[in-house]
């Protein structure tokens, strides 16, 4: 998948102006706490609409505001994780795992139920509200909820952030299997270099609302 960007965003006194193109599988945002990589990922799912801007996925455009093109959110095929799981909590986590495959029925799927359970040891919790999960359960469930969501591409905004290191080093080992096994171009947002290291392909870095620099990892 080819992800092309050309965006410009006011929002107050903070400013977007990003140009990129992505060759993936994964590509990390890397950069400071306030440089725009939430606003970005937001724009890219279509739950912002930037100032003026174009978004291209392979020959299908997303966005251009010049030619009043606009996308909606479910149009885009997204998988997104964010910091925290943002999980039903009334559901148990089966009822959370299936709940965005009703809006992408008319899409292949990535992954079926049983496959994404099984990367994500999600098994023996199947039963369980959300509520009482540990923060690392509940990050499993939201990607494996974005994973059955049959994305084209997945954003994943520091999905890690939010959890002791101890979570952290729970959670790293599913999002290696994720990679190797699915191969689903996704978008990684992050502050820790450890994480783009050993997750990412290329490492965009981000500061104060513009990419400042575009590098290929080898593996």
């Amino acid at each position: 998948m080819r992800l092309a960007l050309d965006i410009q965003h006011k929002a107050g006194p903070f400013n977007l102006d990003v140009k990129l193109e992505c060759a993936g599988p994964v590509t990390a945002i890397f950069g400071p706490s306030g440089a725009g990589k939430t606003t970005l990922l937001n724009i890219l799912a279509g739950l912002v609409r930037p100032t003026r801007g174009r978004i291209s996925v392979d020959d299908r455009v997303w966005l251009d505001t010049a030619r009043g093109v606009c996308l909606a959110p479910h149009e885009r095929a997204i998988g997104y994780v964010f910091q925290e799981g943002r999980l039903f909590p009334h559901l148990s986590v089966r009822h959370n795992l299936t709940y965005g495959e009703a809006f992408a029925k008319d899409r292949a799927p990535v992954a079926t139920f049983d496959e994404v359970v099984s990367l994500l040891g999600l098994a023996p919790l199947l039963t369980r509200r959300t509520r009482n999960l540990s923060g690392g359960e509940q990050q499993r469930v939201a990607i494996g909820r974005a994973l059955l969501a049959r994305p084209r591409l997945m954003l994943m905004d520091e999905p890690l952030a939010s959890l002791d290191a101890a979570r952290r080093a729970e959670i790293l080992p599913y999002l290696d299997r994720l990679r190797a096994r699915f191969a689903i171009p996704t978008l990684y947002v992050s502050h820790s270099a450890e994480e783009v290291e050993r997750l990412a392909d290329e490492v965009a870095t981000m500061e104060a609302g513009a990419i400042t620099g575009l590098r290929r990892l080898t593996r």
